[in-house]
């Protein structure tokens, strides 16, 4: 009984020690794996951000061939010969525009300025037709001073110059025609009267043009 007990003990040690030498083993297998992995990932890395460098040179080669061909085609149109500007229910009379119309007809834009603000200062009538007082000046025998009036066709023609000289007109060779016209004139409070209201349209033609009839 001594003797089988000690051969028993033998061959159970050796299994023990085969299983410690299995386990081991496996744990160097397990452990292998995952630098495997890691030597993948790795390698694979740096191709996925070469393609993404090289999707952002291409990017940035797309954007400098747009703004080049946004550089390269220059605005091409028609050159303008005239200037507009439109004065849209203005509060003045419409008999006070058509004199001023008259007066500033086939003259230089800064002349008509000029004349204008002597109007404003009381220093120069505009011709006037009808019962309305006689003033002084040549070719004139009667006259008004219409401020009102007066102040916004110096702004519109303000605006008309700035409008020639942004395209690059030649103000020297142009002349003024005006085009007055009556406008909606609404009610007064408890429909006592109306409102004065007039349009106007100014242009800058050239020397040479006539008006159609």
């Amino acid at each position: 009984m001594f003797i089988g007990q000690i051969k028993l003990e033998k061959v159970v040690n050796k299994m023990v020690e085969q299983k410690e030498i299995d386990n081991k083993k496996m744990d160097e297998v397990k452990s292998e794996k995952p630098i495997a992995e890691i030597k993948d990932t790795e390698d694979k890395a740096p191709v996925k951000e070469e393609k993404k460098t090289e999707d952002k040179a291409t990017d940035k080669k797309d954007e400098a061939k747009k703004t080049e061909t946004k550089k390269a085609k220059p605005v091409t149109g028609p050159k303008r010969t005239e200037a507009v500007v439109n004065g849209r229910d203005l509060r003045i009379s419409t008999k006070h525009s058509v004199a001023i119309c008259k007066f500033i007809k086939d003259k230089n834009i800064d002349v008509a300025l000029a004349q204008l603000d002597e109007v404003s200062k009381m220093k120069r009538a505009i011709p006037m037709s009808g019962e309305i007082p006689h003033r002084k000046g040549k070719g004139m025998m009667s006259g008004r001073y219409p401020l009102n009036a007066v102040k916004a066709f110096t702004m519109l023609l303000k605006s008309l110059k700035a409008n020639a000289i942004n395209h690059e007109l030649d103000l020297e060779n142009l002349k003024l025609a005006g085009m007055p016209n009556t406008a909606s004139r609404p009610m007064k409070r408890f429909g006592s009267g109306k409102h004065k209201r007039a349009h106007v349209q100014i242009k800058l033609i050239p020397m040479g043009s006539k008006k159609k009839k």
